[in-house]
């Protein structure tokens, strides 16, 4: 059963990627602001007692948790529809799937974790995989390559979800499961909304009243903003947290596929083989973390 809660959270963070595509005469921070908001609607009946409850928590902690809500809810999704405006869904997902590859990194810097040979393979070899899908593997030709903004904006998205991560692991198992969401969310809405309003102000209001506007918004608000979020935690409470970032690594896979066939986007060769290296990259970043978890908890029960 976690299993198939996986596979559904990889289809629908897919969509997420597709549907921020389809949508993309939406400008990013408008996107993000409605998203958040129906995500707030959902989180609201779930998460407002537990919230309130831990009020004195998230004024302890309101630093860090500041910080988690930047760059996780705010900012990573902002990012992410921005690079949608210029690039490829299918680029967005390799790039994406860098994550914890960037991370892995800021832990080894901010918070001192050794990396081991074979994980310094493995950031190599990921890093590699993300070169050739931004230049589309003409190594030979560097100088004569357009380079798409939108893959470079793509990189503010990785390193505010890469931040998010190392934050969550030493402040978020001090928060209440849905309530923590609802407030993140709730504080993101509000830095959001002056930004909406420079960006309507710049380049117009749009019309938000389209049906395809209003069907992507309301999915990006209620699948990955919400059912994604419950099956994964559910899913990581059956198996583990490195059992299930695993499964993320499909990310690239479903997103290719949905772009070739709904967005009809062009896939090339050297896109499949940076994202099966990235992919491959990830596998060995994570592998030694995960042998490396296991090893002691094996050391702990025999002590």
């Amino acid at each position: 059963m976690p299993y198939i809660m996986l596979m559904i959270v990889v289809f629908i963070y897919a969509g997420n990627i597709l549907v921020g595509k389809a949508i993309n005469d939406l400008y990013p921070f408008t996107i993000t602001f409605f998203r958040l908001l129906v995500a707030l609607i959902c989180l609201l009946p779930l998460g407002y007692r537990s919230a309130r409850e831990a009020k004195e928590v998230f004024l302890q902690y309101k630093c860090p948790f500041l910080i988690m809500a930047l760059t996780g809810i705010a900012f990573f999704n902002t990012f992410l529809y921005g690079a949608l405006q210029f690039t490829s869904a299918t680029n967005v997902s390799v790039l994406e799937s860098a994550i914890p590859v960037v991370t892995l990194l800021l832990s080894a810097w901010l918070l001192k974790e050794k990396l081991h040979h074979i994980q310094r393979f493995g950031v190599l070899l990921s890093f590699f995989g993300s070169v050739t899908v931004i230049i589309n593997g003409q190594f030979l030709h560097l100088t004569q390559i357009a380079l798409n903004i939108g893959d470079f904006i793509m990189f503010g998205a990785i390193i505010s979800w890469a931040i998010y991560s190392i934050y969550v692991k030493q402040y978020m198992h001090l928060f209440p499961v849905f309530g923590a969401p609802l407030v993140m969310t709730g504080a993101s809405l509000l830095i959001m909304f002056p930004l909406m309003i420079i960006e309507w102000s710049i380049f117009g209001v749009p019309n938000l009243f389209m049906s395809n506007f209003i069907l992507g918004l309301l999915y990006l608000g209620i699948f990955p903003s919400f059912i994604a979020l419950i099956l994964y935690n559910r899913s990581v409470e059956l198996l583990s947290p490195s059992k299930a970032a695993v499964f993320l690594n499909f990310l690239p896979v479903v997103t290719i596929a949905g772009a070739y066939t709904w967005l009809n986007e062009t896939v090339s060769l050297m896109q499949i083989i940076g994202s099966v290296l990235v992919i491959i990259g990830v596998f060995f970043t994570n592998h030694v973390r995960t042998k490396g978890r296991t090893e002691q908890m094996e050391s702990e029960e025999i002590s």
